[in-house]
């Protein structure tokens, strides 16, 4: 197959995705809307910005950034200030861009378009108007957080919806919003998770199971995950689990976070960690009972599965596609993200219930070799392109 995928090159689960099928030998080029190195296997590879992509900071092909200065819209003390900018004022470029994306098409002529994301993948492509079919990825915030948040990105999301052949979405959910917004019911969906799965040989439980109460929070600061309710959450814990140890990844060079720990005196219980590995975030997973994700908006979080599957109890927002992964008291806890209480108490229970715990690594082993298995998504994933061209 010829495949043309238009992605945030730097992200690990388009890379995860992409990487599949250059393995199985082929012809993959890449459209990339951020700064990023491309991978020598790559037939093709363009960079084409969109929504103010190119002031980002360049990465590489491990999706890490590269050592050279934040432009201060990037950092994320201004997170809301740069989501709202790009939700206002970032369709207005999607017209440029998607002139340029007309030229690659017409010099790669794939036999598959596959825009990974809403926002503004999936816009800039139908505005490149394909002669091929166009499948369209929905990503876990793309219809509760973006879509209605202005005039322009709820025409742009209709109009890229209208113009899908095929959808992917990681949550029935995320389906059935699709066809609410413009996706036509007769076309073909399917679900799968949105990084193509989970790789057993890297995610896993530990050989003996977590003893001591450490919790990791692996989301990093994102506009939709409620941190500030998650730290608040900590001293809550720690009266009745003094011992209790958070570990933050990404967080590390994160002034808000740092301003969190001095504000509530939990310096000594947290560890603001670098940006990490996969295989570091594997180990961290495993040295973890718990995996706290307070997101208020979701559909399937690829370290929410990862966690899962290194035996981790996952406690999350109580969001409807995480009940399509979660059920409450069996496999894991849902929470209200926005309350730190109900943070602290989903923490505490799952900490101090050991019937839960064994009950949970058991559940979701089972899950996870059922339906987010890597090898088992990605084959399916295989069948549904070639179903596109057939």
């Amino acid at each position: 197959m010829r495949l043309l995928f238009v992605a945030d090159g730097r992200s690990p689960i388009a890379l995860n995705w992409i990487d599949y099928f250059l393995e199985q030998g082929d012809e993959v080029h890449l459209v990339s809307t951020f700064p990023c190195a491309a991978d020598p296997r790559l037939a093709s590879f363009t960079f084409i910005p969109v929504a103010f992509s190119e002031l980002k900071k360049t990465s590489s092909p491990s999706g890490t950034a590269a050592l050279r200065p934040v432009k201060p819209i990037w950092g994320a003390p201004a997170v809301r200030l740069r989501t709202l900018v790009r939700q206002w004022l970032g369709p207005l470029t999607l017209n440029r861009a998607a002139r340029r994306l007309r030229t690659v098409l017409d010099q790669v002529h794939p036999d598959l378009l596959h825009a990974m994301r809403i926002p503004y993948e999936g816009m800039l492509a139908a505005l490149a108007e394909p002669d091929t079919p166009l499948l369209i990825s929905v990503w876990g915030n793309d219809f509760t957080l973006h879509a209605p948040s202005t005039p322009l990105m709820r025409r742009y999301t209709r109009l890229a919806l209208q113009a899908a052949s095929a959808l992917h979405a990681d949550c029935q959910r995320d389906v059935r919003l699709a066809h609410k917004w413009g996706f036509d019911p007769a076309k073909p969906a399917i679900v799968l998770p949105g990084a193509g799965g989970v790789q057993p040989d890297l995610f896993f439980p530990p050989a003996i199971p977590v003893t001591d109460p450490v919790i990791i929070n692996p989301r990093g600061i994102r506009f939709y995950v409620n941190n500030a309710a998650f730290f608040q959450a900590i001293p809550l814990v720690l009266k009745s689990q003094p011992r209790a140890r958070f570990l933050c990844p990404t967080m590390a060079d994160e002034p808000q976070a740092h301003h969190w720990l001095d504000e509530l005196h939990i310096a000594g219980n947290v560890d603001l960690l670098p940006v990490q590995s996969r295989s570091q975030m594997a180990e961290l997973f495993r040295r973890s009972r718990l995996a706290v994700s307070p997101s208020m908006h979701d559909g399937t979080p690829n370290t929410l599965l990862e966690a899962m599957a290194c035996g981790c109890v996952p406690v999350a927002g109580d969001l409807e596609s995480l009940r399509e992964w979660i059920t409450p008291g069996q496999n894991g806890l849902l929470v209200d993200p926005n309350d730190p209480q109900s943070i602290a108490q989903g923490i505490l229970t799952a900490l101090e219930d050991e019937a839960l715990q064994q009950r949970a690594r058991s559940l979701n082993a089972e899950l996870i070799a059922g339906r987010a298995e890597h090898d088992k998504v990605m084959r399916l994933a295989q069948v549904f392109y070639r179903s596109l061209l057939d």
